[in-house]
């Protein structure tokens, strides 16, 4: 057990804390390098989960103690899932979606908005020493742009369009754009907007005339409750619609389209470590750009309140 600093929600707001305890429990002890802020750590401060405790679950971190001696001085990222391994979902290979699974900084679980954090070995993969820090924090939500491949057969002649300009929405951008014929981001903010066009991917400002039902995937990734009905008019007949955002405001919208249309609907979220860490090593996906600040826990109120502007992408903090 371990006493540290960390970052404690308790369902109306979030404080520093000096005594927070770190019980391993047979698992891997690790110290916390750089962990990153997500819209989905932002949705958690306005209720969604309702979760109480540490938030976090974006990090690149070293072991410090685990019983696999081997691992100790390591650096790691993990997969935030903690599954049993013996209910009929982990029986079937979906650990993710275990019965009785905690989620590191999301559900049941501490996360990584602290000095230290706790995961089971199994959920870790070592970080290459060529993949710095500053980009090894990006593993998890870049493997979320992956799971879209796991999800849905992208054919290569697929005219593709993501909707939303910020973090995630640009690591599925990079993901996407060779592997399919026609890329286009629909975003709504200037600076975003020009750094994709930089990666040198056609992004634009809102929804141009004539383009409603002609995408054979679209991809939201908006973080708001409007970008649905948005993505929902771009996708095309029998076309797939992948959504990615998780908000905590309950919100309406008219499914007829998806009936009518014939339109796929996937929801995703977590997804494969190793093509993302393959990605980073290789230079394929560009993450440098995407930091805009990197703050200590004690500037957490500047940290969040940055974050949470529409012109921030990434805003990490090091513990």
């Amino acid at each position: 057990m371990v006493e540290c600093r960390a970052l404690y929600f308790n369902g109306r707001e979030i404080r520093l804390v000096e005594d927070h305890r770190v019980e391993r429990d047979g698992e891997v002890l690790i110290k916390v390098r750089l962990a990153g802020i997500c819209g989905t750590d932002l949705q958690i401060l306005k209720g969604y989960a309702g979760f109480k405790g540490v938030p976090g679950h974006e990090f690149v971190g070293e072991v410090v103690e685990s019983d696999r001696s081997d691992l100790v001085g390591a650096r790691v990222v993990g997969e935030i899932n903690a599954a049993c391994g013996r209910c009929d979902m982990c029986s079937i290979g979906l650990r993710r979606h275990c019965r009785s699974r905690t989620v590191l900084g999301i559900k049941g679980r501490d996360g990584a908005f602290a000095e230290y954090l706790r995961l089971p070995v199994e959920n870790l993969h070592r970080v290459p020493d060529s993949v710095e820090d500053e980009r090894a924090v990006f593993v998890e939500p870049l493997a979320a742009a992956f799971e879209v491949l796991e999800q849905v057969h992208v054919d290569p002649s697929w005219s593709a369009c993501v909707v939303g300009d910020g973090r995630l929405a640009n690591l599925i951008a990079q993901v996407l754009r060779d592997r399919v014929s026609r890329l286009r981001v629909i975003g709504k903010h200037g600076r975003k907007v020009g750094l994709l066009r930089e990666l040198g991917i056609d992004a634009v400002e809102g929804v141009a005339p004539g383009e409603e039902s002609s995408y054979d995937l679209v991809v939201e990734a908006t973080g708001r409750a409007e970008g649905l009905a948005t993505a929902l008019k771009l996708v095309r007949p029998r076309g797939y619609l992948v959504l990615k955002s998780t908000i905590a405001a309950d919100y309406r919208i008219d499914l007829a389209k998806v009936v009518v249309d014939e339109v796929h609907v996937v929801g995703s979220r977590c997804g494969p470590f190793r093509p993302a860490i393959r990605a980073l090593e290789r230079g394929l996906v560009d993450v440098r750009r995407l930091v805009d600040a990197v703050h200590r826990l004690e500037e957490h109120r500047e940290a969040f309140a940055s974050a949470s502007s529409p012109g921030t992408l990434k805003v990490l903090l090091r513990p």
